[in-house]
């Protein structure tokens, strides 16, 4: 299948990489079907809308840059979207802000969770209050830089 993408033009999809999203995303309740495209850079998406072209997000996985990084998410959310409370075929992504001087943040209070089985995806709201909207990926990756070369020590 062939789809116009914001980033890169017309590009040829598998039925795999369409994302349904049944409640739509906050914002964009009229977009419900989603291209998930891999970016140039590694750990990087994009969420193309299959609507409108300029309808994009960008994705990053959060595990990227914060290792650590958890979901404390209600068992509704799972469940609207057929998660086993297990949740092995769960991806996480979170959507990355690009400022005009480059810095990218990403919102980790609010996680992309995709049913990997089905393709049906949510947008939650993570309750931990350590992951906020805008977390700095260039300052995080840093200060995981620096945790590794004292380990290295």
């Amino acid at each position: 299948m062939t789809i116009d993408s914001k980033a890169y033009g017309k590009v040829e999809i598998e039925e795999s990489q369409i994302i349904n999203f049944p409640f739509g995303i906050p914002g964009f309740e009229d977009y419900t079907e989603f291209a998930l495209l891999d970016a140039e850079q590694h750990s990087f998406f994009w969420l193309q809308s299959l609507k409108k072209i300029e309808v994009a997000f960008v994705l990053v996985d959060p595990q990227m840059f914060r290792p650590d990084y958890f979901l404390n998410i209600s068992s509704f959310d799972l469940k609207s979207i057929d998660i086993d409370e297990s949740a092995p075929d769960m991806l996480i992504l979170s959507i990355v802000t690009i400022r005009e001087n480059s810095d990218m943040t990403a919102n980790l209070a609010g996680p992309i969770i995709v049913n990997r089985l089905n393709k049906k995806a949510r947008q939650v709201i993570n309750d931990d209050s350590r992951w906020q909207i805008r977390h700095s990926i260039k300052e995080e990756l840093e200060s995981l830089q620096q945790v590794s070369s004292h380990e290295g020590e």
